[in-house]
């Protein structure tokens, strides 16, 4: 991953491959953002307006390299685009300073330092600019290999970005590195769930992403119990079971702990792993197959935050819950029409296999209920219907307390991830009324993310607090990368759940 480092240099004498400046799109043409003073002085004070005659408008996501002039030490200034500049006496969001440093790492991959001269007020926009570099610099390229590759060469394609200093930050200030530290953190194990999401399925089966989590525990002090086939029969998971009934692949539950000893609060999280979808006995249609070893996204979140608690030390307890299965047709595979009883008790007739993930989500809740934790909140790549909703880039909350939402809410925007409030209107549980069953696995089509949140909520123990993220839409960019944002896997949610495990430590859960 990119080294991080934090320097009081001056932007012009800072020796590196790229200086990166920002620009902001101001009323009359581009404005040189704070930061980047000297070198616009080393451009006689024309910076903006060379750019300007470059065609750079300082919109957002905008990149313009140019030859550096004398006095710099960089052979290259790189300007990235800001986006609207703030009103007066304002400083640029964080967000910002994010998707630009994003933007720029992206931009020099192959460079082996870069020097990053953005507008830094405090140590909350160093941390920003330290975490927009080091997940713009991602890349997946384990299964890229050459012939010559495979003999030991290097890999085709251009390395990551290998260095990065923040101009601007206070190398000693305990403020400003431990803004860096957990951006490090952070991004890291963010960057392994992106992995863990483009991993082809046939290497990522429900025992494989087991033993991934247990490797990880060891390494950060967690504790990792993990249910197989022959424990979730013992116990009843008849959801986790019936869903990976088909497959060749066993189902597991995977529980991490993460404990404080100065903790009085418990979260519970809660993943959908579903390895690979193939919608089950109820086959998806043509062409949207291709992607579904995302499924798991919500599972690969968890792992993530819980791995992130316990590296940044929070003084609260986070249990993880990854509920691992494989959804493929066969001759044992549950069909539809089935009816499973679920770990809680509860009957389920499965009218459509392809909504297989809520019946493994159901299982893990209700075995997360048993801890009374002070409230679960699930992870998952559930329906199409929120993309539909709600678009590629932005996922559903769900929720039985209004301001626990909220918090969510907020969570999700302080950290720059688009989330969005959705309702539980009661009157869509009539269609998941059964003759056979307690309840069935699908109501109406209209409002389907919903009715999946519903479906859900049957399974929360009496008097927790519960909230549901759906995902389906930005877990998985099948569009070209933006800002910090690559192609494929995202770690969409991390963050979110991050930020809320560090409002829960601080006393603000809502």
């Amino acid at each position: 991953m990119t080294a991080l480092t934090l320097s009081t240099s001056a932007a012009t004498g800072l020796r590196a491959d790229a200086l990166v400046v920002g620009v902001a799109k101001g009323d009359k043409g581009p404005v040189v953002a704070p930061g980047a003073e000297a070198v616009d002085q080393a451009f006689d004070g024309k910076l903006a307006s060379v750019l300007e005659t470059l065609g750079a408008s300082g919109a957002e996501g905008e990149v313009t390299k140019l030859p550096a002039p004398s006095g710099v030490k960089a052979p290259v200034v790189l300007a990235v685009g800001l986006g609207a500049l703030p009103e007066k006496d304002e400083a640029f969001a964080t967000e910002t300073l994010r998707r630009a440093a994003g933007v720029a790492a992206r931009a020099l991959s192959g460079a082996k330092k870069a020097a990053l001269a953005l507008p830094v007020e405090d140590a909350e926009d160093a941390g920003a600019i330290a975490e927009g570099v080091l997940l713009g610099a991602y890349s997946f390229d384990a299964y890229k290999e050459t012939a010559a590759a495979k003999a030991g060469a290097k890999k085709s394609g251009k390395a990551p970005l290998a260095e990065a200093a923040i101009l601007g930050g206070k190398p000693r200030d305990k403020a400003y590195k431990a803004e860096i530290e957990r951006a490090v953190a952070l991004a890291e194990e963010l960057n392994r769930a992106r992995d863990l999401v483009n991993t082809p399925p046939n290497d990522l089966n429900p025992e494989a992403f087991a033993a991934v989590a247990q490797a990880a525990g060891k390494e950060h002090g967690i504790k990792v119990q993990v249910l197989d086939e022959k424990a979730l029969t013992k116990g009843g998971y008849g959801g986790i079971l019936g869903v990976g009934a088909g497959s060749a692949s066993a189902p597991r539950l995977v529980k991490l702990s993460y404990t404080s000893s100065k903790a009085d609060k418990h979260l519970a999280f809660v993943g959908k792993g579903i390895t690979y979808d193939s919608g089950g006995i109820s086959l998806k249609p043509a062409g949207h197959n291709e992607t579904m070893k995302c499924d798991m996204a919500g599972a690969a979140a968890v792992f993530a935050a819980v791995v992130t608690a316990a590296r940044l030390k929070l003084d609260v307890n986070v249990t993880g819950w990854l509920a691992l299965a494989e959804n493929m047709p066969s001759g044992s595979a549950t069909r539809p029409g089935d009816v499973l009883r679920m770990y809680s008790g509860k009957t389920v007739e499965v009218l459509n296999t392809d909504a297989e993930g809520r019946l493994v989500l159901a299982d893990a809740i209700a075995k997360a209920s048993e801890e009374t934790p002070d409230a679960i909140i699930d992870v998952a790549t559930l329906t199409g219907a929120m993309v539909l909703a709600l678009g590629s880039r932005t996922f559903g909350i769900m929720a039985n307390d209004d301001a626990f939402r909220s918090s969510i809410h907020e969570s999700a925007e302080e950290v720059g991830e688009p989330a969005w409030p959705m309702p539980l209107p009661a009157d869509l549980l009539k269609g998941m009324e059964s003759a056979t069953a307690d309840i069935a696995n699908m109501g109406e089509r209209m409002g389907g993310g919903l009715v999946a949140g519903l479906f859900l909520q049957e399974f929360v123990g009496e008097g927790i607090t519960w909230a549901h993220l759906d995902i389906a839409g930005p877990a998985f960019n099948e569009s070209g990368p933006f800002g910090y944002t690559p192609k494929g896997g995202t770690g969409s949610a991390v963050r979110t759940l991050v930020r809320l495990a560090e409002r829960t430590a601080a006393g603000d859960l809502g």
